[in-house]
């Protein structure tokens, strides 16, 4: 990558030197001008939709009161994505990704200009927000594979793939921390319907990042088969396989219960916590917070050696932190917890990832992360009926502890099955070289005393 070599004047410091080595490094998948487009335009796009997400939720809320009716607008977001997202994957692979981006980004942006005509007109019921939310799910199917596949294509050296990846989660927590806390300011002092506004301006970004990118990596054909057959395959190699069957499980099970307290977040705002839009901003961006410091200290890790018991760890901590939460009536309180329970989540979301990226076979690769979108996102759907319903006959706050208290006790079925998953995976780090005084044999016994951590 051009501009690796460090340079500079006689007052340089050795320790500047190291800082400025430190964050081209950090940064290196930037040198890449059609990823640097790229980031640039996301960037400001995510804002936007996160603003939607906040503005959406508090809408509804303003509009009729309900818990359930919270839960069912979430449901008609995800549940496209968990219908037409495996077959997406394997048609995307069959159509070229840049323009697939190109217009599912600009379908989006009808989308929110769409949300925002109604919500300043003051003629939205809800209604029409499930319809729209159905439509931008059903977009969002598509361009999810799309984008992620389409990382190849923008990074050319392979080395940096692992870069780009890292700065994409940077770019969603940066934006998931600043979109709420702006939307919470636009709501208090225009209304909704400004929030949707922006959110369709800030499509052009990225529109016009697309259409400047020169495109020198052809994207790779795949044989054509049966889509049915597919997948069948790729269900089959991951539930015979006892680490991936019981990452895929506990991250199910997690989504389904668990992280669905955003679905909750306006109740919590105005009911328990006696605010406004101004509250459920603060607490959306302190999630985000702790997501962004989640995924930081992720990042300075060198190998995957340890991450199989970040999994169940940090789904505990996970659990423990919206008890907290539901227990909570202080603002101060609310927002520490809930930072808590952002950086837990994405430990244990981005954990799971390494060691399924790891450990499958690339032939599968595709198959068994459209199953691990499929855990995480997939379940959402279910999860914000679940959480919607529940909150009308319980309250948010009781929901929010028996969510808690279930992510804890999966988390420890997770942990009895830790020795055999170890021993499923050591072989494959053996193979690897990730355990290379066992793959050698040097220091077996001193590997005996403390096994090495999957």
């Amino acid at each position: 990558m051009p501009g690796n070599k460090i340079t500079g004047g006689n007052r340089t410091t050795a320790s500047g030197k190291g800082s400025t080595q430190t964050w081209r490094f950090l940064l290196r998948a930037l040198g890449y001008r059609n990823y640097r487009l790229f980031f640039s335009g996301q960037s400001i796009s995510l804002i936007g939709t996160w603003m939607t997400r906040v503005a959406t939720s508090w809408l509804v809320y303003r509009l009729t009161g309900s818990a359930m009716l919270l839960g069912i607008v979430s449901f008609s977001g995800q549940i496209p994505t968990f219908v037409l997202g495996p077959f997406a994957g394997v048609w995307v692979d069959r159509w070229n990704r840049h323009r697939t981006l190109v217009v599912t980004q600009v379908l989006s942006m009808l989308q929110s200009f769409a949300l925002a005509a109604l919500a300043l007109a003051s003629m939205i019921t809800i209604h029409e927000i499930v319809l729209l939310s159905l439509v931008q799910g059903a977009i969002n199917a598509f361009d999810m594979p799309a984008r992620q596949a389409f990382v190849v294509q923008m990074v050319e050296n392979r080395e940096d793939l692992g870069n780009a990846i890292a700065l994409n989660s940077s770019m969603v927590n940066l934006a998931r921390l600043l979109g709420p806390s702006i939307a919470g300011v636009v709501i208090a002092a225009v209304g909704e319907g400004w929030c949707f506004l922006v959110d369709g301006i800030s499509y052009i970004a990225v529109i016009i990042s697309l259409l400047l990118m020169l495109i020198a990596i052809p994207q790779p054909v795949k044989p054509r088969r049966a889509i049915l057959q597919e997948l069948a395959e790729g269900w089959g190699y991951a539930f015979q396989s006892v680490p991936i069957r019981s990452i895929l499980l506990l991250l199910a099970l997690v989504s389904l219960v668990g992280m669905q307290y955003t679905v909750l977040m306006p109740i919590f705002a105005a009911k328990v916590l006696h605010g406004g839009p101004h509250t459920l901003g603060f607490l959306m961006g302190a999630s985000g917070v702790g997501a962004l410091a989640g995924a930081m200290s992720l990042a300075a890790r060198k190998n995957v050696l340890g991450l199989g018991r970040v999994v169940p760890t940090a789904a505990a901590l996970f659990g423990a932190g919206l008890i907290g939460f539901g227990f909570s009536h202080a603002l101060w309180l609310s927002l520490v917890v809930i930072m808590v329970v952002g950086g837990a989540m994405m430990q244990q979301m981005a954990s799971s990832n390494t060691i399924l990226q790891t450990i499958v076979d690339e032939d599968k690769r595709g198959r068994v992360m459209s199953l691990y979108s499929m855990a995480f996102l997939g379940m959402a759907p279910f999860g914000s009926l679940l959480a919607g319903g529940l909150a009308a006959r319980i309250g948010a706050p009781d929901t929010v502890i028996v969510s808690g208290a279930l992510c804890i006790v999966a988390a420890g079925v997770f942990s009895l099955y830790l020795p055999a998953i170890r021993g499923a995976v050591r072989p494959i780090y053996r193979k690897l070289g990730i355990i290379p005084e066992l793959a050698t044999g040097v220091q077996v016994a001193s590997a005996l005393n403390t096994p090495p951590e999957e």
